[in-house]
């Protein structure tokens, strides 16, 4: 082979990445590579998506726990009024309830209210009137809120299209606080002890508040007040020293007769 002919085959060769041989052989170990790091990639992307949409609060809550979390009803931008008190207290004494001041008091006594029962859905369905799904949203003795339907006259949202969404701030305080989610399934959110649950009845894209400050400030004293161990203060005892008696001997005096 002629000197010129061999440099020509050279730059062919480095042009080509490699030698004839190369020149048809994938990288097949390259590739596969790729492909499974994409593949962990999305896997890790579906599954905290799902992790932030069903919390688990680290443990369920149990016969005997009490926990507390907030609660706001937001329609068409406008906070509503807290849900009054359980009108089933007296009867039903349900296990997830409130008091009608904004908290969701999450305190099972059977097993129907504990565990991976004790859920918002577990909450609405306990309070006589109130509903909740993935599309409808309705207060006692108010109309239903059905998505696709405009929010009514007099609202700050009148007149656009809502629809039913709830938001969760894991905690009052940070990072849960600064990292909020919404559940594809509100009525299977699990409930957390110092929780932050707003529903809403609004456009998409609306902002979403917080419960208010004075229900987080009841939340917050809520769990104090239920963290506070009760003491007991003993009756002090009383013990009777006895006086002692001293016994005074008597002196017995004997007149002598006179000898005369």
């Amino acid at each position: 082979m002629a000197r010129s002919d061999t440099g020509r085959w050279v730059t062919r060769a480095a042009a080509t990445g490699g030698g004839r041989s190369y020149r048809g052989h994938m990288p097949m170990r390259w590739y596969g590579s790729l492909v499974l790091i994409v593949l962990l990639g999305l896997a890790l992307v579906v599954y905290s998506r799902y992790e932030r949409q069903h919390p688990t609060a680290g443990t369920a809550p149990t016969i005997g726990t009490h926990w507390f979390a907030a609660l706001a009803l937001d329609v068409c931008g406008t906070v509503q009024p807290n849900l009054a008190a359980n009108p089933n207290e007296a009867t039903a004494s349900p296990g997830i309830h409130t008091a009608g001041d904004g908290v969701i008091e999450i305190s099972p006594a059977k097993a129907a209210d504990a565990g991976n029962n004790a859920t918002l859905g577990r909450f609405v369905a306990l309070y006589p009137g109130l509903q909740l799904t993935g599309t409808s949203f309705k207060l006692p003795g108010k109309t239903a809120h059905v998505d696709g339907q405009r929010c009514p006259a007099g609202t700050p949202d009148a007149g656009k299209v809502g629809r039913v969404q709830v938001k969760v701030w894991p905690s009052f305080a940070p990072p849960g606080s600064n990292h909020p989610f919404q559940p594809s399934d509100p009525s299977a959110l699990k409930l957390a002890d110092g929780q932050l649950i707003t529903v809403a009845f609004v456009p998409s894209g609306a902002s979403i508040p917080k419960p208010p400050a004075s229900v987080i400030t009841t939340l917050l004293q809520d769990r104090s007040a239920a963290s506070t161990p009760t003491t007991t203060t003993p009756v002090p005892v009383v013990t009777t020293i006895p006086t002692p008696t001293t016994t005074v001997p008597q002196v017995t005096t004997t007149t002598s007769a006179s000898g005369h």
